[in-house]
């Protein structure tokens, strides 16, 4: 049985931030998991280093981590609820490898964090922390951003409701691992769980009914028998490129979290960033759960 024991929420108290506390706490109170909070506090870069002594830098940064400190205790105390057992780090350095490298000493199950919006740049790179997190961490990481119009997502104060999850597989192996994720989930949350494949075409001889009834034979042969107990799960195929099929089946069903699997980290691989997990987290409109092997 999959479990969550740790997870680890980079916040820089950012709206972004505020709602990925929110899925990281619901999901450490769910799993029973401790949940540990970080905010890095980041360089300070002189314009005139000859003038700076090390003194007065050490001076700032201690100025610069006791206000941080208190910024996140205040945080904690005012978001954190429901016995959820939560531990306060602040770490001085480069945002990015301050958060890997504590990802990599206390090696938490997941990761939650929350990216910026849909415009300009951070359209394109998701924002570069985030980016960087997603494409270096050795465990599963949630992406939450901002709400959408168009999101199905259900969100009540401080409490988070998976009513539905949206599963897309390949049927490689990054898909079967990001499964046990996705049937975990349904149940911790007794959610609608859906399996959705999608073909780049079919082939104008082939006859589409006779595949799909494969293609359902083949989503349905790993889940469990006594997963149908505690969730309703659903087999669908569709046709055309993946990234904009599972887009489009998110909103149409008002799908409240997306998990993918992620390919390994060859460099042909980090480059894409698995195309198809990174177009559905910079224009998807619900969380997605980024899983790799």
């Amino acid at each position: 049985m999959l479990r969550i024991e740790r997870i680890l929420c980079p916040l820089d108290f950012s709206e972004f931030s505020d709602r990925a506390c929110r899925y990281a706490q619901s999901l450490a109170r769910h799993y029973e998991a401790a949940l540990t909070l970080v905010h890095v506090v980041p360089p300070v870069f002189a314009a005139y280093p000859s003038y700076v002594y090390p003194d007065m830098v050490n001076d700032i940064y201690q100025d610069l981590r006791a206000h941080a400190e208190e910024l996140l205790r205040l945080f904690a105390s005012s978001h954190i609820r429901g016995g959820v057992q939560v531990v306060n780090k602040v770490c001085e350095g480069a945002v990015t490898e301050s958060i890997l490298a504590l990802a990599a000493t206390e090696s938490p199950d997941l990761i939650v964090m929350g990216t910026h919006g849909r415009h300009g740049f951070d359209h394109l790179l998701l924002g570069s922390v985030t980016e960087k997190v997603l494409r270096k961490a050795r465990c599963p990481v949630l992406v939450v951003r901002a709400l959408t119009p168009e999101s199905g997502v259900r969100e009540d104060g401080d409490s988070v409701h998976l009513r539905k999850i949206l599963f897309g597989t390949d049927f490689s192996p990054h898909s079967e691992r990001a499964l046990q994720y996705a049937l975990s989930l349904a149940e911790e949350y007794a959610a609608e769980l859906t399996l959705l494949n999608v073909l780049d075409e079919v082939p104008p001889s082939t006859d589409l009914s006779t595949i799909t009834a494969d293609v359902i034979r083949q989503l349905e042969a790993p889940i469990p028998a006594e997963a149908r107990e505690w969730c309703t799960i659903k087999s669908r195929l569709r046709v055309g490129r993946p990234y904009q099929e599972i887009l489009h089946y998110a909103r149409e069903t008002g799908a409240d979290l997306v998990v993918l699997g992620v390919r390994g980290r060859n460099a042909l691989d980090l480059a894409l960033f698995g195309s198809t997990t990174h177009r559905v987290i910079q224009s998807g409109p619900c969380p997605v759960l980024a899983v790799h092997i």
